[in-house]
């Protein structure tokens, strides 16, 4: 499979989704990218944001997942989100987290082989962010942000994953019905340099009517680390 180009057509850079297939180690993976919003100045930066989890019907159109990349593309990000294998029509078999991270690593290569003089950042949500966790360090992204990050379920290896030493930060609803928001903050404090943790009352696991809240945690979390505007000729 010939590797896709990244987009870079006007009605991209406004803000249009444009549908590519980026080689996995299991087969095609889709994704999409999307560029800054028209109203944003454009940052060097393209985000890779993870869905939840594909046995429990997650896709990278859920909601969180949807909801975060376009809090970023308001800041002026350029946001992929991808299908993990065997989700839509990514090719390969559920593999509990350790193929979805092969399968990350493979978007990350495509996105820095397209844009190299953009910094890479990693998000995800809920399963999706621990797939994150488990390559942000290994691939130097410049910033992680974990949202409902399973910590303490069974099946999950938090323990097993070494501090992430850059930008990190941890979204929790405090009534999250899936993860128990009190396993998360003990994971999140224990570590010598821990993250940057934002607790949203009131938020179930997939933030019903908190959507709007959690735009406005992931835009105000990630505002210190955005690189300067780049100057209209370059974005």
């Amino acid at each position: 499979m010939d590797k896709p180009a990244f987009p870079n057509d006007p009605e991209f850079q406004s803000g249009k989704p444009a549908a590519v297939t980026v080689q996995g180690p299991t087969g095609a993976l889709e994704a999409i990218v999307e560029g800054p919003e028209a109203d944003a100045d454009p940052r060097p930066v393209v985000m890779v944001v993870c869905h939840p989890l594909p046995t429990e019907g997650g896709t990278m159109h859920n909601k969180v997942v949807t909801m975060t990349a376009r809090a970023l593309r308001q800041s002026g990000a350029t946001t992929v989100r991808f299908n993990f294998r065997g989700v839509g029509a990514s090719q390969g078999a559920f593999d509990n987290g350790d193929g979805e991270a092969d399968d990350l690593r493979a978007v990350i290569a495509w996105v820095r082989e397209q844009r190299p003089d953009h910094q890479l950042w990693l998000g995800g949500f809920s399963f999706g962010s621990y797939v994150a966790f488990q390559v942000a360090s290994e691939v130097d992204a410049g910033l992680l942000l974990m949202i409902a990050p399973p910590a303490g379920r069974r099946g999950y290896h938090f323990d097993r994953i070494a501090a992430f030493d850059g930008p990190w930060i941890v979204i929790q609803g405090e009534t999250d019905d899936v993860v128990d928001p009190e396993q998360v903050y003990a994971w999140a404090n224990g570590f010598v340099q821990p993250p940057e943790l934002v607790r949203i009352p009131d938020a179930s696991h997939f933030f019903h009517r908190k959507l709007i809240d959690l735009r406005g945690a992931v835009k105000h979390g990630i505002r210190p680390y955005l690189p300067a505007a780049k100057p209209a000729a370059d974005a």
